[in-house]
C-alpha cells in the first residue's frame, strides 16, 4: 500500500478519534499532532548520520506537509538527540486509549488502530531512508529496527499486539505465559516445562518479571483432579464449533481430529504406544470463513489436552514477521515465536511469505526460522498456516521442509447465501438490531445473487460484516427523519428493506 494511502487511513482514523471524545483529543488537531510527530521521527531518522538528501526533504514534504530547511533541522536535531527513541509520540497515545478502551463506537478498524499506525510509522522509515544518498546507513537502519521495536514493546502493555493477536484460551492456564524448557538445543516436554505466572488481566499475554512459579510437583500436591474439569471445557470448545453458522465438513474434520487426540491420551495413560504424528495445520479456502476462529478452538482444546502447555494462539502475518533489511526478519520473526511458543501460531495469508521472489525480499528467512522453531519446540508449539486455497498449494512447494511439517489440510469453503443471511442476523443480534421479514428476503436475495457471480475477492463473513455496517447508515438516516414520537424501540431496532438495499462491489 502506497504510504500516501496508510496516511490517509490515519487521518481517518484521527476523526474518529476525535469525535468520540478520546480524552482531551477534541481539543487538539490530532491529525497535525500526528503529521508533526511523524516528521520528528524522519528527522530522528536522518540524525544518525546527519545526511538529510533533498529527495528525503521532498518526501517529508509531500507526504507530511513540512517543508524542512537545514536550519529547521539543525533545531529538531537538539529536539530528538536525546530520550526521543524510549517515548512514545504524543498523538499514538489518543490512538492507544482508543483502542484499548474501546472508545469507538462499532469500531471498523476492530481496536487495531495504533498497530495500523505503527505499521506505517514502519513503512514511513524505510522509504525515507531508501531515498538516502547511497545504501542507507546501517546506524538509521539499527535505530529504525529499534524504535518499532519499542513501540510494540510499549503497547503490549496495554494488553495490545500489532499484525497478531494474542489470547489465552486453555481454561485452567488462562493467565500464564509460558517459558519454554529448552536446554541444550532439546526441548522438554510439555509436562516438564515450567510455568511461569506474569501479571495481565485474564485472557491477554503480557510481559513482566515472574511473580511466582508452578512446578509440576506443586501442582501434584492439589488434591483436585482436573481431567473431568478438562474433558468438560473440550466439550464446551466443540459446542462452540458446532454453533458457528456452516462449516459442517470443517467440524467433521475437527471432532475427527479430537477423538483421535483422546484416544491417544487413553492409549498413554495405559502405557501403549502412539504412532508420531505432526499436530500442524494448513487451513485452505476464502478469507472470511472462520479460520481463524477455529484455529483458536484448536489452541484451547490442544491446551486441554495437555498436548500444549497453555494453548494461547498467536495470529500473525506477513508484515508482522518480515523486515525490511537483512537480519531484521529472523529478529521480528522470533520474537513472535517466543510469544506463540506453548500455544499456536496462526499465519494468515502465509503464502505471501513465498510469493515475491525478488532479490530483496526476506520472506523465505522467516519461512527458515519458523522450520527451525517446529523441529525445536516440537513438543510445544503448533503452527497453522492459512490462505487461498491454490496459492497455498503452491506454498508448501517452495520449501520441502514445509510439506513434511504439515500433516492435516482442512478446507474451508465460502458460505451459502442462506448462511450468510444467518450470519448477518447474529451480528444483527450482536448489535440489538433485527431484520424484518422483508429486510431478511431482500438480504437473501442479494446474497444469492452475489454467490451466483462471486468475484476474485469474495469476502464471505467480512462481506456481510461490511453489509450491515452499510444497512445500519441507511437505516440512521431514515429513523433521524421520523417524528420523534414515532422513533420508538422497535423503529430504532429493525432493519427494514430499504436499509439493506446494499450494492456489493
Amino acid at each position: 500500500m502506497a504510504i500516501m494511502e496508510r496516511l490517509e487511513e490515519c487521518d481517518r482514523m484521527c476523526r474518529a478519534i476525535t469525535e468520540a471524545r478520546v480524552s482531551d483529543a477534541a481539543q487538539h488537531d490530532l491529525k497535525g499532532l500526528l503529521h508533526r510527530d511523524m516528521m520528528q521521527f524522519c528527522v530522528y531518522l536522518s540524525l544518525q548520520d546527519r545526511n538529510f538528501t533533498a529527495a528525503q526533504r521532498a518526501y517529508v514534504k509531500a507526504n507530511l506537509g513540512y517543508d524542512l530547511s537545514y536550519t529547521d533541522r539543525t533545531g529538531l536535531y537538539d529536539k530528538v538527540a536525546v530520550g526521543y527513541a524510549e517515548k512514545l509520540p504524543t498523538s499514538m497515545k489518543y490512538f492507544i486509549l482508543a483502542d484499548a478502551k474501546g472508545k469507538i463506537p462499532n469500531d471498523p478498524w476492530q481496536n487495531k488502530k495504533t498497530a495500523y499506525l505503527i505499521a506505517t510509522y514502519e513503512q514511513l522509515g524505510r522509504e525515507f531512508l531508501a531515498l538516502s544518498s547511497g545504501d542507507p546507513d546501517q546506524g538509521a537502519v539499527q535505530a529504525l529496527t529499534e524504535y518499532i521495536r519499542m513501540l510494540d514493546k510499549s503497547i503490549e502493555t496495554y494488553g495490545l499486539f500489532r499484525n497478531k493477536n494474542v489470547k489465552v484460551t486453555a481454561g485452567k492456564n488462562s493467565n500464564v505465559k509460558y517459558t519454554p524448557g529448552k536446554t541444550s538445543g532439546k526441548t522438554s516436554g510439555s509436562s516438564s516445562g515450567t510455568v511461569v505466572l506474569t501479571p495481565g488481566s485474564s485472557g491477554t499475554v503480557s510481559g513482566g518479571k515472574p511473580s511466582a512459579v508452578v512446578t509440576p510437583a506443586a501442582e501434584k500436591a492439589g488434591e483436585t483432579d482436573t481431567s473431568d474439569l478438562s474433558e468438560d471445557r473440550i466439550d464446551e470448545i466443540l459446542a462452540e464449533l458446532n454453533s458457528l453458522v456452516g462449516l459442517e465438513v470443517v467440524k467433521e474434520e475437527i471432532e475427527n481430529l479430537v477423538n483421535l487426540l483422546r484416544v491417544q491420551q487413553m492409549r498413554k495413560e495405559l502405557g501403549l504406544s502412539n504412532a508420531g504424528t505432526s499436530r500442524h495445520m494448513v487451513f485452505y479456502g476464502n478469507p472470511g470463513t472462520g479460520k481463524t476462529t477455529v484455529a483458536r478452538l484448536i489452541a484451547g482444546i490442544y491446551g486441554e489436552l495437555g498436548l500444549l502447555p497453555t494453548g494461547q494462539l498467536v495470529e500473525v502475518d506477513r508484515s508482522g514477521l518480515v523486515g525490511g533489511y537483512v537480519g531484521q526478519t529472523a529478529i521480528k520473526t522470533k520474537e513472535v515465536i517466543d510469544q506463540a511458543v506453548g500455544g499456536v501460531l496462526f499465519i494468515d495469508e502465509a503464502y505471501t511469505l513465498t510469493q515475491n521472489k525478488g532479490q530483496n525480499d526476506f520472506g523465505p528467512e522467516a519461512v527458515e526460522t519458523i522450520l527451525k522453531a517446529m523441529e525445536d519446540y516440537r513438543d510445544e508449539l503448533v503452527v497453522i498456516v492459512a490462505g487461498y486455497t491454490e496459492l497455498m498449494k503452491d506454498f508448501l512447494k517452495t520449501n520441502p521442509g514445509l510439506t513434511s511439517r504439515f500433516n492435516y489440510f482442512i478446507e474451508f469453503p465460502d458460505y451459502t447465501p442462506e448462511e450468510l443471511v444467518d450470519i448477518l442476523k447474529l451480528m444483527c443480534k450482536k448489535n440489538e438490531y433485527s431484520l424484518s421479514a422483508e429486510a431478511e428476503a431482500r438480504a437473501l436475495e442479494i446474497f444469492t445473487a452475489r454467490c451466483e457471480n462471486k468475484p476474485d475477492n469474495f469476502a464471505n463473513a467480512r462481506e456481510v460484516r461490511n453489509f450491515l455496517e452499510k444497512a445500519m447508515l441507511k437505516h440512521a438516516a431514515r429513523v433521524t427523519k421520523l417524528p420523534k414520537e414515532q422513533r420508538t424501540r422497535e423503529a430504532l431496532t429493525t432493519l427494514e428493506a430499504p436499509d439493506v438495499e446494499i450494492k456489493l462491489r
